[in-house]
């Protein structure tokens, strides 16, 4: 039937200026050609130079007829100056207030429009997809967006963005990036909102390198980003323990004409303060208030965090109290700080009164804040009392998550109740609540520190296989083995290019919902146990499995089995082991390197120690290598103190000073009996008031002693003495005895045995029978002596 439109309405191709009662006519006539007009598109057609996306929005909201509302918003969809947010949030309303008829509605109608040989649009299918995705059903959204070329209908950079927004908030990572790479296979191009997109969720997941690569291909191809790119970047660089990167991309920011909001200073500063940055964040936050930031409750909450992670407990407490009198409101984000900040304290009868506090403010502590407290208890080892909590937390209408049982397992491993955690984790499951991968990790951890290796084995394999072993053995087996990351990945890629989209993250889901995978602390925690059961083999046979399951060692990794190798008197294999770590990328930590150190100087190899030093710090960003080398050639050439002086100038300009290279070379030179050599140390170090270590104050007093340099020896137990130091039984009686067999016992003996008395040693307990024995010879002597005629 066709429909005669106004004489005016055919006069001209462009829409003159219409008053309200023009648009209301307009959508009047549209609705009388849905409702009369069969087929209606020819109509429609027609009306179109007259239409607006104001009165699309008008005819969908007055429409009374779901069905013919989709059929108008798809046909409408097809013109670009139609589309408006407001029409698609009136039709993503239609959908979810009368779920699930009306998505079978909009499904019937996508169906029509097919078969009428009607071309779909592709927003016709976002609206679907977000509908979905806001139901919580992202398979159901994950399924539009496969079905889409059933529809002959091509995705366009919003629909794409739709999917993979999705995708990212389940965390499918990998098929994401599967489906952005076919995004630009079809020569779709990606928008700023794309990578946004896409790089928070990298960030999130804590690939950060991989998401500063995906910023770096957005500028590349002349994409820039706007405030909410910059912020997911800033965000992701503070996690990554990067905030001087994070700090100078602020810079760029701003002279890109960029703007930073509130949302992007408070990352900046919540990313400094959690690193412990707390100086650097009172700089920023001048530098933000210049620029018109209000330090808000989000603001107060980074920096009241960021103190109790410095330990700096009353000055958070300070933050708070000013807060409050500048009459913001806490919520219970804020409180979950603080009562975990006093309860890492040992503050934690202070902590529990706000929960009463909490009460009187009409705010409910929710899992996170009972946690914090259980922690608390936890570390001070009152179990029973974090037990209890526990069963409370479900009177406020919360439930204990795998967090909860996780603080409780570590907390009954640390105490030796391996058996209790056990139990704990049994429970948990019978529960329904799924243990995390720190879960097991702690549970290993106890196992293998309590001696039960094979215990901790079978759990290890209990976690990969997971709840779903058939999906494990299916993926594990075939022609296209799936057995790591890797070859995961080019599965979801495989599925994505032959349009089995669905598939791919049908199987991801199951893949996560099978239980968690052993990550690099899990098989740390295993390596370290086989190691201190001596079994070497088995733990080289977990390093090589990690590798094959996509897993890079890291820097503990590598540390154990070097640790391990030294201790065996494989010092061969325990060099190539680092070497191995050099080659593979993995920078050495200093822990590494001072456990090289540490077993070369037992090997009486001090030379070799002290090259690796210098390695290490030639190795630092910004490492000064004019004054490194001078520091070489001085040792060298045997001048020891110029050596250690050029490296303490080089560290006194570092912010954090480590005394544990030079305690190391100090106890490899008396090992070595190069006592000279090591005795500069300890005054060179003395002079520059650096605290020596009592464990090199004991080896050298007992070098000394054995050079017989009795006087320096000595002097050297005074130093400890002056700096609070109290050594060992063995170092103190050794001292002694060399000073009893010595020819100027009556000079040194009763000063010092005074003297120890005095600090507070006690000498009953402390001195060993022969040292009593030599001592009552020799007073007994002094007495004779005394009582003989002169």
């Amino acid at each position: 039937m066709a429909t005669k439109l106004p004489a005016l309405f055919l006069r001209t191709e462009k829409p003159p200026w219409f008053d309200s009662a023009t648009t209301t006519a307009i959508s009047n006539l549209v609705l009388s050609i849905l409702y009369k007009a069969t087929p209606n598109q020819p109509a429609l057609e027609r009306l179109l130079p007259h239409l607006s996306s104001h009165i699309v929005a008008s005819v969908i909201q007055q429409n009374p007829n779901p069905q013919l509302g989709f059929r108008f918003f798809i046909w409408a969809s097809q013109t670009k100056r139609l589309r408006s947010t407001f029409s698609d949030s009136l039709v993503l309303h239609m959908l979810v207030e009368d779920h699930p008829h009306s998505f079978d509605l909009y499904w019937n109608t996508l169906q029509d429009l097919k078969n009428s040989g009607f071309p779909i649009p592709s927003d016709a299918f976002r609206v679907l997809i977000s509908g979905y995705a806001q139901m919580g059903f992202a398979e159901k959204a994950v399924e539009v967006f496969s079905t889409m070329k059933d529809f002959d209908c091509k995705p366009d950079v919003f629909t794409y963005n739709s999917v993979l927004h999705v995708m990212v908030q389940k965390q499918v990572f990998l098929l994401a990036l599967a489906v952005y790479n076919q995004m630009l296979k079809l020569n779709c191009n990606p928008n700023v909102a794309t990578y946004s997109i896409l790089i928070d969720g990298m960030c999130k997941s804590g690939k950060t390198k991989d998401a500063l690569q995906l910023f770096d291909e957005m500028t590349h191809r002349d994409i820039w980003p706007n405030e909410i790119t910059y912020t997911i970047i800033l965000v992701g660089l503070c996690q990554g323990k990067r905030p001087d990167e994070a700090l100078r991309l602020l810079n760029t920011m701003k002279e890109r004409g960029q703007c930073p909001d509130v949302i992007t200073y408070n990352a900046l500063l919540n990313g400094f303060c959690k690193l412990g940055k707390i100086d650097e964040a009172y700089g920023l936050l001048e530098t933000f208030e210049r620029d018109g930031y209000d330090l808000g409750l989000k603001g107060y909450s980074s920096l009241i965090d960021g103190l109790f992670r410095a330990k700096r407990y009353d000055e958070a407490m300070s933050w708070f109290r000013k807060m409050m009198e500048e009459d913001f409101e806490p919520d219970v984000v804020l409180y979950t700080i603080i009562i975990r900040g006093l309860s890492d304290a040992g503050r934690v009868k202070e902590a529990l009164k706000l929960l009463d506090e909490m009460a009187e403010r009409d705010l409910v502590p929710d899992t996170y804040c009972y946690n914090a407290l259980i922690k608390g208890f936890c570390d001070m080892g009152l179990l029973d009392k974090a037990q209890s909590l526990r069963l409370e937390i479900s009177k406020n209408g919360c439930f204990p998550d795998a967090c909860t049982y996780t603080i409780l397992i570590c907390g009954l491993c640390r105490n030796g109740l391996v058996g209790e955690a056990q139990q704990i984790f049994k429970e948990m499951e019978k529960l329904g609540c799924v243990p995390s991968v720190v879960t097991f990790n702690a549970l290993i951890d106890g196992l293998c520190k309590a001696g039960e290796l094979e215990e901790a084995h079978l759990l290890f394999y209990k976690m990969e296989i997971g709840r779903n072993p058939s999906l494990f053995l299916r993926l594990s087996q075939g022609a296209n083995r799936v057995l790591d990351s890797a070859s995961l990945q080019t599965m979801v890629e495989q599925l994505c290019d032959s349009g089995l989209i669905l598939k791919a993250y049908k199987l991801l889901m199951q893949l996560a919902d099978s239980g968690v995978v052993p990550d690099i602390t899990t098989y740390n925690i295993l390596i370290n146990g086989f190691c201190k059961a001596e079994n070497i083999n088995g733990a080289f046979k977990l390093f090589k499995d990690l590798q094959l399951k996509g897993l890079s060692p890291d820097s503990v990794t590598y540390g154990t089995l070097i640790d391990r190798l030294q201790r065996l008197d494989r010092e061969e294999d325990a060099f190539g082991v680092f070497d191995q770590m050099e080659r593979n990328g993995c920078t050495p930590s200093f822990a590494v390197y001072k456990s090289l150190m540490t077993h070369s100087c037992r090997k009486k190899k001090v030379s070799l120690a002290f090259s690796l030093w210098l390695k290490y710090l030639r190795n630092l960003p910004g490492s000064e290598e004019e004054a490194i080398k001078a520091v070489e050639e001085h040792f060298e050439k045997g001048e020891v103190e110029k050596a250690i002086r050029g490296l303490l100038e080089m560290d006194f300009k570092k912010k954090d000073f480590d005394l544990g290279p030079y305690t190391i070379v100090l106890i490899g030179l008396c090992q070595a009996r190069r006592v000279k050599d090591a005795m500069m140390i300890f005054s060179v170090l003395e002079e520059c008031k650096v605290v020596v270590t009592p464990p090199s104050c004991a080896k050298l007093i007992r070098c000394l002693c054995h050079e017989e340099k009795l006087e320096l020896a000595i002097n050297v137990f005074h130093y400890t003495l002056e700096k609070g130091l109290m050594l060992t039984p063995r170092t103190c009686n050794q001292l002694l005895n060399y000073v009893l067999r010595s020819q100027e016992r009556n000079k040194y003996v009763l000063d010092l045995v005074s003297k120890m008395k005095s600090f507070g040693y006690d000498l009953d307990a402390y001195l060993y029978r022969s040292t009593k024995f030599l001592l009552y010879g020799h007073w007994n002597t002094q007495e004779i002596e005394n009582a003989s005629p002169g």
